[in-house]
């Protein structure tokens, strides 16, 4: 067995563990890049987000479902993660636990064990932090008249700083191949939406006032980050490599203010604006006090369930586009067959929707909103795209299994992969 050796950087609860890597095989497209190695020339990497429900409903079930080695659904889709055997994925949806245990154990009981027959993976290095997620504000944020404060309680979460019925919940991790630069790490968690010039803070309808759906005391604490956003730079091979993960809220489960789809809209402006060297980016601060977004020339691929579709769904029209269409990113668009035989299978939403259903990544209700492209890996243009897809089998394919029907053995998203070349 391999020996972990363990450093926790306390400020952000965050871990890197190092242990001795190995070469793994896809199952699922193109073989990703080999581990970690002292190649000079060019590294091809294979990026994935995936959002894996593996959220629970109170503190600790997440533990003890991955303790064990045997929670159905967490094999599940540790299968899914080493079939595609991405170098980097984000797990959206994975709650937050200190001191990076639910993600060690995730690789020890489920990644590194063969699932399904699929080949284990390794993932040397791993980054977690705290998420905006059940966290009580002290403010009745949904306008209910009723500030819930209270953990687990009902209406808990529609008061928190972000939707969650306890801290952490709905986290995220990343995991890697290649080392973290955790010296580097910057992390937005404590970022004020009304700190960003322009933001489309949400209007009461029942008054004459702009944007004040909430009070001046309540923006004094709300957070942009629905879940947190993380510059996470790795080193691909002395090259870096900027992992710029998030999970914006959901455009839903609110009223006529659209409280939520405005929220969505600038935590996903956020990323265009951190890309875009000069003013653009001038007023942005990380949670150790450090200004400004990414250099011009400095490589980075935007992960995440944005919770956005092009053409489709209750998003804010323009939202996703804001990084479709900016200058410095790649579109790869991932498809898959799976989706595409989805849409018309199931037909409701599908059949009036815009986007090419082969674009899809995330099975929604078929009566509403049905099917979306959620889910995005958008690399910078300096990096080559070499090959891009969703995972979602065919109802004809072996590993349908994996992402099935409703209800789904894994989860109601797709993971979603794209192949890149590295120069160094």
């Amino acid at each position: 067995m391999s020996t972990r050796h363990r450093r926790t950087t306390a400020a952000l609860t965050a871990t890197a563990t190092l242990i001795g890597a190995a070469a793994v095989t896809a199952l699922a497209g193109p073989a990703a890049a080999a581990p970690p190695g002292d190649e000079l020339g060019p590294t091809d990497l294979r990026v994935a987000t995936f959002n894996l429900s593996l959220n629970r409903n109170a503190p600790g079930q997440l533990v003890a479902d991955l303790t064990t080695g045997a929670n159905v659904q967490a094999k599940t889709v540790a299968e899914i993660i080493q079939r595609a055997n991405p170098d980097i994925v984000l797990l959206n949806e994975f709650d937050f636990v200190p001191d990076g245990l639910a993600a060690d154990l995730f690789r020890d009981n489920y990644l590194e064990v063969s699932q399904g027959g699929a080949d284990p993976v390794e993932y040397p290095y791993a980054f977690v932090a705290p998420s905006n997620t059940g966290i009580a504000s002290g403010f009745d944020l949904n306008n209910n008249g009723v500030t819930v404060t209270t953990p687990l309680a009902p209406g808990y979460g529609d008061d928190a700083l972000g939707f969650g019925q306890f801290e952490g919940q709905f986290g995220m991790a990343v995991l890697s191949k290649y080392p973290i630069l955790e010296e580097d790490v910057r992390t937005f968690q404590h970022f004020l939406w009304k700190d960003m010039p322009g933001a489309l803070l949400p209007d009461d309808p029942n008054t004459a006032a702009p944007a004040d759906w909430y009070s001046p005391e309540e923006l004094d604490v709300f957070r942009l980050s629905s879940k947190s956003h993380w510059d996470v730079p790795v080193d691909v091979n002395g090259s870096t490599v900027h992992v710029l993960a998030a999970h914006p809220t959901p455009p839903v489960f609110d009223g006529p203010e659209d409280r939520n789809g405005l929220r969505n809209h600038d935590e996903i402006r956020f990323w265009a604006d951190y890309i875009t060297p000069g003013p653009a980016s001038r007023y942005i601060t990380d949670d150790a006090g450090q200004a400004g977004g990414l250099k011009p020339g400095e490589s980075f691929v935007i992960l995440g369930d944005q919770n956005a579709d092009p053409f489709d769904g209750d998003s804010v029209e323009v939202a996703i586009h804001q990084l479709l269409d900016h200058p410095r990113v790649t579109d790869s668009m991932p498809m898959s067959d799976g989706a595409a035989e989805a849409s018309v299978l199931q037909g409701g939403a599908n059949l009036t929707h815009e986007g090419d259903p082969s674009l899809d990544t995330a099975d929604f209700a078929d009566t509403a909103p049905g099917n979306l492209r959620a889910d995005y890996v958008l690399p910078s243009r300096d990096l080559r795209v070499m090959d891009a897809a969703v995972f979602w089998p065919t109802t004809t394919d072996p590993l349908f299994r994996l992402t099935g029907a409703f209800p789904f053995p894994s989860s109601d998203h797709r993971l979603v992969w794209v192949d890149l070349r590295v120069h160094p």
